[in-house]
């Protein structure tokens, strides 16, 4: 069901930022390293996570959770390795599971990932990976057949630093025979949490957050408790809503070491932004000046948070040039924003937008085309007079908890339909799965 608000009315108050997604994604799948219990802390309660979740009880992992955001995961027992298409189609984060069931069990068959629709993400980098570590890579008409009795430590250069091509790697290189050295690697932070964890369950993992990360493969993994991340992408938004509204909005300060490049354009657009050891506080200027950005891989402008800043310029005094460097298609949203009164006109290339401001947002119906631009929607409605009804929510579920209540917490007038709602099937303590209750999977270390 849809999302409906009532704009301009300032956000004020402090919001509390979940775990990260793009941290507890990879964190879930490296859980199948070892046949141990994990216990997950601050694990984001969200469709993409409950998607990833039930990618594990197809493979006869236990996992559920076990109260707010604590998820407990035991792969004592696996009883196949092949990916389940409808799950793996939802998101491209399935194939994460990929480089554990591969370095644990020499083997994993997974079809091509899927996701938002924002442009081409290619398994390449991931896929080359493998085949360097010795693993044999094959296709047929839908999947990937990768195999190897035990994947070799290897120096490998990728081709690009892709943050999932990092991910997979570094798990499948924990249990690898020997060293690998992995160049051009992914610097995002969500790629040091994943090494911190690795490193809890007894992974020797050095240079993580930098462009080489070494990697001494162990005989075996074992069981660790772990407090994911805060999310970065969520604090980003909530920081870009108090700009558009006039408001002010605090969080919890940890989460303003990942935030500089976002902080320099809130600066420059005249935002106050406070980034001090316990808090991280913007509020919005009375009136908002243009910016340019251009995406890049951190500590770059952010991929994910270019429509939400996007939405925020149709609000500056002039023009701002938005350039996306990253996915082809991630501009397709303008047409939705264009629906409210905004003037943004695209490049023929389709990668570059003029946002012409300010403009005066009128309420409409909109759709969320993925979850940033979902995000978007959110942020012109609270600018917009009038109302607004936002549909296809659940691109916004699968990246964002309670938001709702979230914003209302800060003096939106929103709601959403109960409706549209998920019922967790974990919380009151019923598992799909009976612990300890699935064969082995033949090879498993």
């Amino acid at each position: 069901m849809p999302i409906l608000i009532e704009g301009q009315r300032p956000l004020r108050g402090e919001v509390t930022i979940g775990g990260a997604k793009n941290a507890a994604l990879p964190i879930i799948a490296a859980s199948l390293l070892t046949a141990d219990e994990i216990l997950l802390e601050n694990v984001p309660y969200i469709e993409d996570i409950r998607t990833l979740v039930k990618v594990l009880h197809s493979l006869g992992v236990a996992a559920r959770f076990e109260g707010p955001n604590v998820l407990r995961i035991k792969a004592t027992r696996i009883s196949r390795s092949v990916l389940p298409r409808d799950l793996a189609q939802q998101m491209r984060a399935s194939f994460l599971i990929v480089g554990p069931l591969l370095a644990r069990f020499g083997h994993a068959r997974a079809p091509h990932p899927g996701g938002c629709a924002i442009g081409s993400r290619p398994v390449s980098v991931d896929l080359k990976g493998f085949e360097t570590m010795g693993a044999d890579v094959q296709t047929d008409e839908s999947d990937y057949i990768i195999s190897s009795p035990r994947l070799q430590g290897h120096k490998l250069y990728l081709d690009y630093p892709s943050h999932t091509g990092t991910e997979n790697l570094l798990m499948a290189a924990c249990l690898a025979e020997g060293t690998t050295l992995i160049e051009n690697a992914s610097i995002e932070p969500e790629i040091t949490d994943l090494a911190s964890f690795l490193c809890a369950m007894g992974a020797r993992i050095h240079g993580a957050g930098t462009n080489t990360i070494r990697v001494d493969g162990a005989g075996r993994l074992h069981g660790a408790v772990y407090r994911i991340m805060p999310d970065r992408m969520e604090a980003g938004t909530f920081a870009l809503a108090a700009a558009i509204t006039g408001g002010r909005v605090a969080m919890d300060g940890r989460v303003g070491r990942w935030m500089g490049a976002l902080t320099d354009k809130l600066r420059y657009a005249g935002a106050t932004v406070r980034n001090e050891g316990d808090v991280y506080e913007i509020t919005g200027p009375e009136k908002l000046m243009p910016a340019d950005i251009q995406t890049y891989p951190y500590p770059g402008f952010p991929t994910d948070l270019q429509a939400p800043f996007t939405a925020v310029m149709t609000q500056a005094q002039g023009n701002s040039s938005i350039h996306e460097t990253m996915f082809e298609g991630r501009l397709q949203y303008v047409s939705e924003l264009a629906r409210m009164g905004a003037r943004i006109d695209v490049s023929g290339s389709g990668r570059t937008a003029m946002v012409h401001g300010p403009t005066a947002l009128q309420g409409a119906e909109v759709c969320a085309l993925d979850i940033r631009s979902g995000a978007a929607m959110i942020l012109a409605a609270l600018a917009a007079e009038g109302n607004t009804t936002i549909s296809n929510v659940g691109f916004i579920d699968r990246g964002y908890e309670d938001i709702c209540a979230k914003l209302a917490a800060l003096g939106a007038r929103v709601k959403q339909n109960e409706e549209a709602r998920h019922d967790c099937p974990f919380e009151d303590g019923r598992d799909p799965i009976e612990w300890g209750m699935v064969p082995f999977a033949v090879g498993a270390r």
